[in-house]
Parts: structure tokens; C-alpha cells; sequence
């Protein structure tokens, strides 16, 4: 058994700051201690990590990405292999993708479906969430057994009527057998069914440019979705989580459920923090890269998220990182912006645009850690092994440069996609070296991991309600 010394840096957790060395041993950490000191019972590393001025931050979580996930005719670029590579290039060390139920389809076959295409091929460990599209009386019996094998969340879909929909009584019933098995309701909270009005009256008014894809998707009606979602859980007797939050009537509508002492949590993702219908409104359809639902909004809302990462009304930011090609197919959707797909990427980024809101004065650093790693572990299930660094952990480590400046950049990023949603961003901090239980997959600035290294996670339920 071979031992790893993280010496010299400093120890970021949720929790605190302290300067220690860390020690790793069969892939969890075995000790932290003061620097320069002796391991406890005479340990010696067989190798060691130099982090003098850096920091050392546990692996990030990603709790929401869609890695060969089919939409509008195609498929996110990103595979399991490409994505968990460019995640851990990032910082991130575990994620958790969707797995779909198809209509007419047991919750089984499409778990099974997602188990084929990320297995023998992931360099970080992963875990699923399921999304029901078909909520009938064998879908909520199968979600049971799910619960009771580590698949512990699940979501739904009040947006993309025909495709992923559920209504209000669907939504209920599977809200109340969450209610009953532990599991966690995800929510895609927006109203789709007024949005595909606005949509049809768009497009026959001749609105066809991505611009108008982010104006038919109001606010308004992510707010109305959020207090319909939150108003169905209350009655349920379910905890309920709202994904990739943007406006802020959203967060008012979170924040008063919070208020109340509901068990309501809500995410973001850097998107809506850092980017806003100015790039939508890019010319020359530059600005169908930017088009994600929910859409981008107007620069005013970041100040409302901001407020709700630091207030803990919003406790998580993941990524929803689902990469379309600007070539070949966000260009589906020319002269018709209900055809563009639906998906930015991002998996990559996430860890250094949240330092850069550290070196901004959004957040604290331990709040970065908190979002970014801690919270999407306690969130779904993956605490104490991941999102913090404490002997009997996963060693899911990065060696972080908090001083290290770089430009994101398609030239340089390692996601299969051939734009930068950041593209000329300058951010301060870079991921310099990075251990997934314990194995080094990023070597001082060099991918030293492996198709197969990652390993699937079985998750118990949100620890936030325990």
C-alpha cells in the first residue's frame, strides 16, 4: 500500500481554514497534521505533493450534468469518457448525471441504458439521478426500489410538453412517493405549457433569432412553476429541490418557502452568474450558443443569486453542463430558435469561475467550497466520502493555484465542443494537480488518468433532512 503527502498548503473545507498536511493512504485520507510534523504512528509518504502557497480543496461535485444525452434530434457532445476527463481537468471529482426513463419505458431500463454508456469509460467516480418522463403506478412502485439501491433523487419536468413533461397530478403522486421513500424530487420549474404559446406567436411573428428564446421563457413563469412546485411538495409532505435557478422572482419564491422552515433547496449554475441575454443577443446566431433552459436573463438577476448563494436561500451551484457543437447542431435551430438545443458546457469551469467570485467578493472561500463541494454531497447523498477532506474520506484532492491567471478559451479547454461559453474570460486560480481516491489524474497541468478509473457511486439519501 502506497502513501501520498499533500505538504505545505492550505486546507480549504466547508468547515475551516488551516495550514496541514495531508496524508493518503488506499485511496482515503488517513491523517491531517500540523506541516512539517511527522504522521501519527511513524507514517512516511512514498510520495509527495508539493502545495507551498497553494491551496488544498477537496474534489468539486457536480450534481447536475447530461454527458451522451440525446435532445432535439441530437446529442450532447460530451460522452462519459470526454466529460469526466474535462471535469476532472476542472477540479471535479465526482458529478452526477441524469439517467431518462423513456415513455412507455420501466425507471430500469433507462438506469441500465445509463450504466452502458458510463461504464469502463469515466476518469472521476459518478452517480445518477433519474428522470421520470412516464410517472404511472410501475414508476412509482420501481422508484422504491431505486431508493433502496443508491439511485435516491429523482426529476421531473414541468417544461417541454410531448418530450419530458409531467402535470400537476403526476407531479403530486410522485412527490408523495418521494414523500414516503426518502427520495429527493428534482424540478424543472418552468411553465411549458404557456412557454410553447409564446413560442408558436414568436415564430409566427417572425422572432426567429436565439434572442427570443430567453424572452418567450419569462421569469415570470419560472417564478409562477417555483411556487406551483414548492405549493404541490408542502402538500405532499415532500422535500423538494429546484434545478438551475435564474431570476429572481425564483429565489424570492425560494427564499419564502425557506423562510417558512420548508424543506426547499434550491441551485444555480455559473451561467446565470457570470453570462446574460447579451450574449443571447449576439449577432450572426452567435448567440445560439448561449441558449439553455432556463435562459439566460437580464444583468440584474445576478445580484439577487449572488444574495441567494450567500444567504443559503440557493445552496448549490452545478454546471447542467450539456455541450452542443456550435457547428452541425446548435445550428439546427437557424430561422427557428425552438430548434436550437438546449445546453451549455461548463464542467470544466465551474471550480475556477467560482475562486474568481472569491477574488470577485461574491463569496467567501469556504462558501465556494461549501457550494461547489460540501452542499451537492450532502445534498445527494455522498457524505461524508466526498465534498470535504477528513481522515476516512475518499482522497478526492486538488492542489489549487489561487494565484495562477488564465484565459478560458475553446483553444485550450478539454470539453468535446468547439466553443467556450467564456470565451477571452480572464479568471484568477487554476486547478494544478488533482487526486481521485488518491490516484493523481491531473499531474501539475498534465492528464495522468484513465477511461475506467472512475467508479459508480451508490448514493443514500439527502442528508440535509436527516
Amino acid at each position: 500500500m502506497t502513501t501520498t503527502a499533500i505538504r505545505g498548503g492550505l486546507v480549504i473545507t466547508a468547515a475551516e481554514e488551516t495550514r496541514a498536511d495531508v496524508l493518503v493512504e488506499d485511496g482515503k485520507v488517513a491523517a491531517l497534521a500540523a506541516p512539517g510534523s511527522a504522521f501519527a504512528q511513524g507514517r512516511q509518504a512514498d510520495r509527495t505533493l508539493d502545495a507551498t502557497g497553494k491551496y488544498v480543496i477537496p474534489g468539486g461535485v457536480d450534481a447536475h450534468t447530461h454527458l451522451d444525452f440525446p435532445f432535439g434530434g441530437t446529442a450532447s457532445s460530451d460522452d462519459f469518457e470526454t466529460g469526466t476527463r474535462a471535469a476532472a481537468w476542472g477540479g471535479t471529482t465526482t458529478l452526477v448525471d441524469f439517467a431518462v426513463q423513456s415513455r412507455g419505458q420501466a425507471l430500469r431500463e433507462g438506469l441500465d441504458r445509463w450504466h452502458a454508456k458510463a461504464d469502463g469509460k469515466c476518469a472521476i467516480d459518478y452517480a445518477f439521478h433519474m428522470i421520470l418522463s412516464d410517472v404511472n403506478e410501475a414508476s412509482l412502485k420501481e422508484m422504491d426500489l431505486l431508493v433502496g439501491e443508491g439511485v435516491t433523487s429523482f426529476k421531473l419536468f414541468m417544461a417541454y410538453p410531448g418530450v419530458f413533461y409531467s402535470d400537476d397530478g403526476q407531479i403530486l403522486r410522485a412527490m408523495q412517493r418521494a414523500a414516503g421513500n426518502g427520495g429527493l424530487i428534482m424540478m424543472h420549474a418552468e411553465n411549458g405549457i404557456a412557454i410553447d404559446v409564446l413560442v408558436e406567436q414568436a415564430l409566427a411573428a417572425g422572432r426567429t433569432d436565439p434572442r427570443h428564446h430567453g424572452e418567450v421563457r419569462k421569469a415570470l413563469l419560472e417564478a409562477e412553476a417555483t411556487h406551483r412546485a414548492i405549493a404541490l411538495a408542502q402538500v405532499a409532505g415532500s422535500p423538494l429541490y429546484v434545478v438551475h435557478v435564474s431570476a429572481e422572482e425564483a429565489v424570492a419564491e425560494l427564499a419564502r418557502a425557506r423562510h417558512k422552515g420548508l424543506p426547499v433547496f434550491g441551485e444555480t449554475c455559473p451561467q446565470y452568474l457570470f453570462l446574460s441575454t447579451d450574449n443571447l443577443a449576439e449577432p450572426d446566431f452567435e448567440g445560439a450558443k448561449y441558449v439553455c433552459s432556463t435562459p439566460l436573463r437580464p444583468r440584474e438577476h445576478q445580484a439577487a443569486l449572488w444574495r441567494g448563494l450567500r444567504t443559503d436561500d440557493l445552496q448549490v451551484v452545478s454546471t447542467d453542463h450539456c455541450p452542443f457543437c456550435f457547428s452541425g447542431q446548435k445550428e439546427l435551430g437557424r430561422g427557428d430558435f425552438s430548434k436550437i438545443p438546449n445546453g451549455l458546457p461548463g464542467v470544466e469551469n465551474r471550480m475556477d469561475l467560482l475562486h474568481q467570485a472569491v477574488v470577485d467578493g461574491h463569496i467567501s472561500r469556504r462558501r465556494w467550497i461549501e457550494i461547489a463541494c460540501a452542499a451537492p454531497a450532502r445534498m445527494f447523498g455522498l457524505a461524508p466520502h466526498k465534498g470535504t477532506i477528513v481522515p476516512g474520506g475518499d482522497a478526492d484532492l486538488v492542489i489549487y493555484d489561487p494565484h495562477a491567471e488564465q484565459t478560458l478559451s475553446a483553444a485550450t479547454h478539454h470539453m468535446n465542443v468547439d466553443y467556450s461559453a467564456y470565451e477571452g474570460k480572464r479568471v484568477t486560480g487554476r486547478v494544478e494537480t488533482v487526486l481521485s481516491r488518491g490516484e493523481v489524474v491531473i499531474d501539475r497541468r498534465k492528464f495522468t488518468g484513465r477511461a475506467g478509473h472512475g467508479r459508480y457511486v451508490p448514493r443514500t439519501t439527502c442528508q440535509y433532512l436527516t
